[in-house]
């Protein structure tokens, strides 16, 4: 029996150095021309036998060797999923991500499950035998994945495993990366080979609604409807409306407009492209911006009405037309002022909500203005700022929150007096806040909320005084109208009292003369 087993062995470690041997002469003598279609006809023979299906995915493909998008989705998905019961693993970076992702090391192979379907994946690694010189060198080492299942699995895999994948590690990846805030360019940086439409940095704001200083219900009401919109991608696929919305903060300064847009970037997950209106040449160029933004984007415009002159455009434009043939010489002012931007309300318009605002889907649109009166209402109407919502002045339910956030305090004996306070008074959270702060390692709580009594009465005293000196000047301003119409009527009186003497006159002077004559 021992010496059954023994030739046995040696026979099959014969057959395999024949194996060997002979494919080494192979490649050392047979033509490169007859190599490939043996490869193909060894395939074709093997693949009758052996009943399972290969996918491969390279990490990089297209021009200048980018990398896969798939191959990045699928790293992430085994990274999230599979990788547990690998045995060698390898960290890696995954552009824009914030943390570090363990994948599968090279060559290392694990099994995953899907619809009670078992598949295998393996990370390979082919290292190029070909040398190249290149502008854009490629590199020498070829990763892929390859995916390994029955093939009797073919329509579940392609159909429905593959979507899976995808989804799956493109959620992975949102969940993970690091969130930008980004700027437009000057258009002059646009062109070129490192072109760059926008500049950005990490967006690290903390602001979180938690800690918005806001009416709850006015809160909530905000909260259900970010949440709705970004579950909605089938509801506007089927009314026909590109997947996007619109929001109007206004209010006075300092009530939190610029923070309530941070936190719904915060509670989106979403970058937050802050567009510079003034540094945009032409409507063109903001079309530009538009195509270059991501999805699960917030766009934002503050203070729209001091960007531009968009007030009552179109009718300036009107009157600038008639008035250009009157008046040559402010012609010439007028191209000076034509070498700024050149972004009309039409522009404008068209980039909320025209056919180009349709490239891309999930962004949120949003302006700011301390003075929505000031805006055209074909800027705001719905449809284009579908959600007006307005950030006025801090009032108790608003303070709480300040008070929890700056103070850690859920009650004081002082609260009552500054709810008085607040009512009486128009102050805006960031004044409130400014209050709360400690200023030093001595202050408590005690002596911020006494700070702050202080600030709304000195805040309600300077209001008082206005009052009084707004209700003054008005009844000066009325004394003053009442005593200019009186004397009106004094002078028409009078002119009146002289036309009638005149005429008198001249009867008089008309009766002499017939007594003369």
């Amino acid at each position: 029996m021992m010496m059954m087993k023994g030739e046995m062995y040696a026979q099959v470690g014969s057959a395999i150095a024949t194996l060997m041997f002979v494919w080494a002469m192979f490649k050392q003598y047979f033509p490169n021309e007859y190599r490939g279609p043996i490869k193909k006809h060894c395939r074709k023979i093997f693949s009758s036998f052996y009943p399972y299906m290969e996918i491969t995915f390279p990490e990089h493909t297209g021009e200048r060797l980018k990398r896969s998008e798939v191959y990045t989705a699928v790293q992430t998905y085994l990274s999230a999923n599979s990788t547990k019961n690998a045995k060698r693993l390898k960290v890696d970076t995954v552009k824009d991500s914030q943390s570090l992702v363990l994948s599968m090391d090279d060559y290392e192979e694990v099994t995953d499950v899907f619809e009670g379907i078992r598949l295998w994946w393996a990370s390979n690694n082919k290292i190029s035998e070909n040398r190249s010189i290149s502008l854009y060198p490629a590199s020498e080492e070829k990763r892929y994945y390859t995916l390994t299942f029955h093939e009797r699995h073919r329509d579940v895999v392609t159909e429905r495993y593959l979507k899976y994948i995808m989804e799956q590690g493109e959620a992975s990846l949102l969940k993970n990366r690091q969130r930008k805030l980004y700027t437009n360019n000057p258009s002059d940086n646009w062109y070129g080979y490192k072109r760059t439409v926008w500049s950005h940095v990490n967006f690290e704001h903390p602001a979180r609604f938690e800690t918005l200083a806001m009416e709850p219900n006015k809160k909530e009401e905000i909260l259900n409807d970010l949440i709705k919109f970004s579950q909605s991608k089938e509801y506007y696929e089927k009314i026909g409306k590109p997947w996007k919305r619109g929001y109007l903060l206004y209010g006075p300064p300092g009530t939190g407009k610029s923070t309530m847009i941070a936190a719904m970037a915060n509670f989106l997950s979403y970058d937050v492209y802050d567009v510079e209106l003034t540094a945009v040449k032409d409507n063109t160029e903001l079309r530009k911006l538009l195509i270059e933004t991501s999805n699960k984007s917030i766009i934002v415009i503050e203070d729209i009405d001091c960007s531009l002159d968009l007030t009552g455009q179109r009718k300036k434009e009107k009157e600038n037309d008639e008035e250009e043939e009157k008046d040559p010489i402010k012609n010439i002012g007028k191209e000076k002022e034509k070498k700024g931007s050149q972004v009309t309300l039409s522009g404008l318009l068209n980039f909320i909500d025209g056919l180009w605002s349709a490239c891309g889907g999930e962004r949120i649109i949003v302006f700011t203005t301390n003075y929505v009166e000031k805006l055209d209402p074909a800027l705001i109407r719905r449809g284009r700022m579908d959600k007006h919502i307005e950030l006025s002045y801090c009032r108790f339910e608003a303070f709480k929150v300040l008070a929890k956030n700056y103070l850690g305090l859920d009650s004081h004996h002082l609260f009552e007096r500054i709810r008085l306070l607040l009512e009486e008074t128009d102050t805006s959270p960031a004044d409130v806040a400014e209050n709360l702060m400690y200023k030093t390692v001595e202050e408590d709580a005690d002596v911020c909320l006494q700070k702050l009594i202080e600030a709304l009465e000195n805040a309600k005293k300077e209001a008082r005084l206005k009052a009084d000196d707004e209700e003054r000047l008005k009844a000066e301003k009325e004394a003053k109208e009442k005593e200019s119409e009186m004397e009106n009527v004094e002078k028409e009186a009078k002119e009146k009292e002289n036309e009638m003497e005149k005429k008198k006159k001249s009867a008089d002077e008309g009766k002499e003369n017939g007594v003369m004559t």
